[in-house]
């Protein structure tokens, strides 16, 4: 088997690293990650008419293969399945320092990454571990990332992605694998969860700060809500109670919301396309 390892927090991540390391236990490995910061991305690919991205070779120790892409998470999962690297038959994204849980899922880069390799065929498997006070929004400040244990993330990606490479499925699927901050032998247990409505941690307001001898601009400052307590079947409120959160992204599909004003709004639709 061959392993794509991306994540959306730079070619250089330790978390990246770690990953990519274990899943060398499981098969053949190529890194193809963002050449920097990309947190926040979702399964964004960038202007490409506007931009020419570039590819780099880098070293990761003890990895054989490994690129940089001047772009996103997606973008580096999408050049690779078009044929930069070869044929590879799983794509696991992480570790990403702050728990991808509750509406974080639809922002993250290190998920965007494994459903941009769903929609070309692939599956795909995001890893992220909690961090110190759980972060804002699924994001790690770079003050509490020495306080990382990557291992245990790495061991329980481990275990999942073994499961999963023993027989693929023959439609491909998004696994999000989220981790506390401990070692892998310190962790409660695995637990199948829901996708929350919350992050365990929120931005609570933003407000708008001049910006000094620039008329008309500012900066915008954030504040951030206190940690929330979440129910132990959601992911956020599992990781929180110490267990590993195991939760499947389905693909977005059509849906009929069975609302009033749904029907209203294509009925109007309708008469305006048919004047």
């Amino acid at each position: 088997m061959r392993i794509l390892v991306t994540n959306d927090d730079g070619i250089d991540s330790i978390g990246l690293h770690v990953l990519a390391r274990k899943m060398q236990e499981l098969g053949d490995v190529v890194v193809v990650a963002p050449d920097d910061e990309y947190s926040g991305s979702s399964a964004a690919f960038g202007s490409l008419l506007q931009i020419r991205p570039e590819v780099h070779r880098k070293q990761v120790a003890g990895i054989d293969e490994a690129w940089a892409v001047t772009g996103p998470p997606a973008l580096c999962v999408l050049f690779a399945r078009l044929g930069i690297v070869g044929h590879f038959d799983l794509v696991v994204a992480g570790i990403n320092p702050g728990a991808n849980v509750g509406r974080s899922v639809y922002h993250s880069g290190t998920v965007g990454a494994c459903t941009t390799a769903r929609s070309g065929g692939v599956s795909g498997v995001a890893v992220s571990q909690e961090v110190d006070s759980w972060g804002v929004e699924g994001q790690g400040w770079e003050e509490v990332l020495d306080k990382q244990q990557w291992q245990g993330a790495a061991d329980c990606a481990g275990v999942m992605v073994e499961a999963l490479l023993a027989d693929l499925p023959a439609e491909p699927v998004v696994l999000n694998l989220n981790v506390p901050n401990v070692q892998a032998t310190d962790i409660k247990g695995f637990r199948r969860t829901e996708v929350g409505t919350r992050p365990p941690r929120a931005m609570s307001k933003a407000s708008l700060e001049p910006k000094l001898g620039h008329e008309g601009v500012f900066h915008v400052t954030m504040e951030w809500g206190d940690a929330i307590e979440l129910p132990e079947d959601t992911d956020g409120g599992a990781v929180m109670a110490g267990y590993a959160s195991v939760s499947w992204i389905g693909p977005m599909a059509d849906h009929d919301p069975q609302v009033p004003q749904a029907a209203a709004a294509e009925d109007a639709l309708g008469r305006f396309l048919a004047r």
